[in-house]
């Protein structure tokens, strides 16, 4: 007897996922951190999606570049273990170390640590935001950005390695109301 199909599936509940307006990705990159490995890895994210787990464990044989291509990424997710094809811009490719052997790491001894939240909450506070992000809040950035610059949604899903479009949709959401609250904006006295 199959017991799965007598339990009642749990849904999954949706989450409020945190993300930085580009005015607010540009005031951190003009702001110093106390960590600017953590900066550099921070702004990698916002470029590219990248969980931390996988800029951690980035390395120059994954990094690669063409003539025709430019820049990108062949990697394994480490979440997903999916084998990944990244195209990043040349400002993300300038976020990395200086090349190295294939085996090195991109961004060299970027580790994850309490006191590195602590940081990354000053460094957010400096610059003037008071959003209660986490390194995670730079690929919800990511996504979120690409969607409301124009990228469309299967794009952006592919770009971040989503098995499911569905998984995507929740950033849709986020656009959908900045659209609503945009359509406020433009008052007039009438």
């Amino acid at each position: 007897t199959d017991l799965n199909a007598k339990v009642e599936r749990v849904k999954e509940a949706e989450t409020h996922r945190q993300f930085l307006s580009l005015e607010e990705l540009q005031a951190l990159a003009n702001t110093p951190c106390d960590n600017p490995l953590l900066k550099r890895a921070a702004l990698f994210s916002a470029f590219t999606g990248l969980r931390f787990s996988d800029i951690q464990k980035l390395t120059w044989g994954e990094v690669c570049h063409s003539e025709q291509r430019g820049y990108y990424l062949q990697f394994h997710q480490q979440k997903t273990k999916g084998a990944e094809y990244l195209y990043i811009s040349d400002q993300a490719f300038g976020l990395l170390d200086e090349r190295g052997k294939p085996d090195a790491l991109a961004i060299a001894g970027l580790t994850y640590s309490a006191w590195e939240n602590v940081k990354l909450k000053k460094w957010l506070l400096s610059a003037g935001i008071t959003k209660n992000a986490t390194f995670h809040s730079f690929r919800h950035t990511f996504a979120t950005l690409q969607l409301t610059l124009g990228t469309d949604i299967y794009t952006v899903s592919k770009m971040l390695g989503h098995r499911d479009l569905k998984t995507t949709q929740v950033y849709a959401k986020i656009v959908d109301e900045k659209k609503r609250e945009a359509a406020n904006k433009i008052k007039l006295d009438l």
